[in-house]
Protein backbone atom coordinates (compact mmCIF):
# COMPACT_ATOMS: atom_id res chain seq x y z
CA UNK A 1 0.00 0.00 0.00
CA UNK A 2 1.20 3.57 -0.89
CA UNK A 3 1.96 5.56 1.59
CA UNK A 4 -0.06 8.69 2.20
CA UNK A 5 3.06 10.98 1.06
CA UNK A 6 4.04 9.04 -2.17
CA UNK A 7 0.19 9.87 -2.96
CA UNK A 8 0.02 13.20 -2.42
CA UNK A 9 3.70 13.45 -4.21
CA UNK A 10 2.30 11.67 -7.27
CA UNK A 11 -1.03 13.99 -7.31
CA UNK A 12 1.36 16.97 -7.21
CA UNK A 13 3.38 15.81 -10.14
CA UNK A 14 0.30 15.08 -12.14
CA UNK A 15 -0.75 18.63 -11.59
CA UNK A 16 2.51 20.27 -12.08
CA UNK A 17 3.00 18.17 -15.09
CA UNK A 18 0.11 19.97 -17.20
CA UNK A 19 -2.82 17.44 -16.26
CA UNK A 20 -5.69 20.12 -17.40
CA UNK A 21 -8.10 19.90 -13.75
CA UNK A 22 -11.72 21.20 -14.13
CA UNK A 23 -12.09 24.46 -11.85
CA UNK A 24 -15.51 24.72 -9.82
CA UNK A 25 -16.49 28.56 -10.52
CA UNK A 26 -16.64 30.83 -7.65
CA UNK A 27 -20.15 32.09 -7.54
CA UNK A 28 -21.76 35.10 -5.69
CA UNK A 29 -24.13 35.06 -2.43
CA UNK A 30 -26.95 36.49 -3.81
CA UNK A 31 -28.39 37.69 -0.11
CA UNK A 32 -26.13 40.37 1.32
CA UNK A 33 -28.30 40.61 4.77
CA UNK A 34 -27.76 37.19 5.64
CA UNK A 35 -23.54 37.75 4.88
CA UNK A 36 -24.10 40.76 7.52
CA UNK A 37 -25.48 39.35 10.65
CA UNK A 38 -23.82 37.75 13.86
CA UNK A 39 -24.86 36.70 17.30
CA UNK A 40 -22.12 39.25 18.57
CA UNK A 41 -23.81 42.58 17.70
CA UNK A 42 -19.81 44.06 17.50
CA UNK A 43 -19.17 41.86 14.72
CA UNK A 44 -22.53 42.84 13.13
CA UNK A 45 -21.60 46.29 13.53
CA UNK A 46 -18.44 46.17 12.21
CA UNK A 47 -19.34 44.00 9.05
CA UNK A 48 -21.57 46.73 7.75
CA UNK A 49 -19.30 49.24 8.40
CA UNK A 50 -17.15 47.20 5.86
CA UNK A 51 -20.23 46.80 3.35
CA UNK A 52 -21.24 50.54 3.63
CA UNK A 53 -17.91 51.56 3.27
CA UNK A 54 -17.75 49.78 0.40
CA UNK A 55 -20.92 50.66 -1.16
CA UNK A 56 -20.79 54.74 -0.90
CA UNK A 57 -16.95 54.98 -1.21
CA UNK A 58 -14.90 52.26 -2.87
CA UNK A 59 -18.14 51.97 -5.53
CA UNK A 60 -20.11 55.13 -5.83
CA UNK A 61 -16.93 57.39 -5.21
CA UNK A 62 -18.40 59.23 -2.06
CA UNK A 63 -14.45 60.54 -1.43
CA UNK A 64 -16.45 63.28 1.10
CA UNK A 65 -17.47 60.07 3.34
CA UNK A 66 -14.03 58.26 3.50
CA UNK A 67 -13.97 60.73 7.16
CA UNK A 68 -17.21 58.53 8.41
CA UNK A 69 -15.71 55.22 7.45
CA UNK A 70 -11.79 55.60 7.97
CA UNK A 71 -9.63 56.58 10.38
CA UNK A 72 -6.83 59.67 10.02
CA UNK A 73 -4.18 57.36 10.40
CA UNK A 74 -5.11 54.19 7.59
CA UNK A 75 -2.57 51.71 7.27
CA UNK A 76 -2.75 50.42 3.39
CA UNK A 77 -0.50 47.35 2.93
CA UNK A 78 -1.95 47.34 -0.92
CA UNK A 79 1.10 48.00 -2.18
CA UNK A 80 0.43 50.02 -5.19
CA UNK A 81 -1.24 52.72 -2.85
CA UNK A 82 0.07 55.30 -0.67
CA UNK A 83 -1.22 54.76 3.39
CA UNK A 84 -3.03 57.38 4.73
CA UNK A 85 -6.70 58.51 4.51
CA UNK A 86 -5.72 61.15 2.16
CA UNK A 87 -4.10 58.74 -0.37
CA UNK A 88 -6.93 56.96 -0.18
CA UNK A 89 -9.03 59.32 -1.32
CA UNK A 90 -7.08 60.13 -4.04
CA UNK A 91 -6.12 56.58 -5.23
CA UNK A 92 -10.41 56.58 -5.34
CA UNK A 93 -11.04 59.59 -6.11
CA UNK A 94 -8.74 59.19 -9.45
CA UNK A 95 -10.67 55.54 -10.03
CA UNK A 96 -14.37 56.24 -10.10
CA UNK A 97 -16.41 58.46 -10.86
CA UNK A 98 -19.08 59.80 -8.34
CA UNK A 99 -22.33 58.27 -9.26
CA UNK A 100 -25.45 56.97 -6.94
CA UNK A 101 -24.84 54.71 -3.69
CA UNK A 102 -26.55 51.61 -4.42
CA UNK A 103 -28.32 49.53 -1.74
CA UNK A 104 -26.14 46.66 -1.95
CA UNK A 105 -22.31 45.82 -2.89
CA UNK A 106 -22.54 45.58 -6.87
CA UNK A 107 -19.43 43.64 -6.93
CA UNK A 108 -20.13 39.86 -7.06
CA UNK A 109 -19.37 39.24 -3.34
CA UNK A 110 -18.85 35.63 -2.13
CA UNK A 111 -18.73 36.19 1.75
CA UNK A 112 -18.23 39.00 4.65
CA UNK A 113 -16.48 37.46 7.67
CA UNK A 114 -15.77 39.53 10.88
CA UNK A 115 -13.71 37.91 14.14
CA UNK A 116 -12.50 40.09 16.62
CA UNK A 117 -11.16 43.40 15.02
CA UNK A 118 -11.44 42.05 12.05
CA UNK A 119 -13.48 42.13 8.69
CA UNK A 120 -12.65 39.97 5.43
CA UNK A 121 -14.31 40.38 2.47
CA UNK A 122 -14.11 38.07 -0.45
CA UNK A 123 -15.59 38.80 -4.06
CA UNK A 124 -15.45 36.92 -7.41
CA UNK A 125 -12.66 37.69 -9.87
CA UNK A 126 -12.84 36.63 -13.50
CA UNK A 127 -9.44 36.18 -14.87
CA UNK A 128 -7.89 35.81 -18.65
CA UNK A 129 -6.78 32.39 -18.36
CA UNK A 130 -2.41 33.21 -19.50
CA UNK A 131 -2.19 30.52 -22.16
CA UNK A 132 -5.75 31.63 -24.03
CA UNK A 133 -6.74 35.37 -23.19
CA UNK A 134 -10.10 34.63 -24.81
CA UNK A 135 -10.97 31.69 -22.32
CA UNK A 136 -11.99 33.33 -18.61
CA UNK A 137 -11.80 31.70 -15.03
CA UNK A 138 -13.43 32.55 -12.15
CA UNK A 139 -11.03 33.22 -8.58
CA UNK A 140 -11.17 34.90 -5.36
CA UNK A 141 -10.33 38.68 -4.11
CA UNK A 142 -9.62 39.53 -0.79
CA UNK A 143 -9.63 42.44 0.95
CA UNK A 144 -9.24 42.08 4.86
CA UNK A 145 -9.82 45.54 7.13
CA UNK A 146 -8.99 46.05 10.28
CA UNK A 147 -11.18 48.05 12.84
CA UNK A 148 -10.47 50.83 15.30
CA UNK A 149 -13.03 52.31 17.81
CA UNK A 150 -15.82 52.18 14.64
CA UNK A 151 -13.58 53.34 11.88
CA UNK A 152 -11.62 50.90 9.25
CA UNK A 153 -7.93 51.45 10.72
CA UNK A 154 -5.85 48.90 8.40
CA UNK A 155 -6.14 47.36 5.22
CA UNK A 156 -4.87 44.31 3.05
CA UNK A 157 -5.73 42.37 -0.09
CA UNK A 158 -3.93 40.02 -2.38
CA UNK A 159 -2.32 42.80 -4.73
CA UNK A 160 0.65 42.72 -6.28
CA UNK A 161 3.27 45.38 -6.83
CA UNK A 162 2.21 46.58 -10.35
CA UNK A 163 5.86 47.39 -12.32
Amino acid sequence: MKSLYAVFLSVFLALSSGMVMAQVPVVAQGNHDSLLTSPDPKLARNKRLVYDFWREVVEAGHVDQVGKYVTEGYIQHNPNVETGRTALVQQIAKNVKPQAVQPRILAPLVAVVAEGNFVMVSLVSEVADSKNPAKKHTTTWFDLFRIEDGKIAEHWDSALKLQ
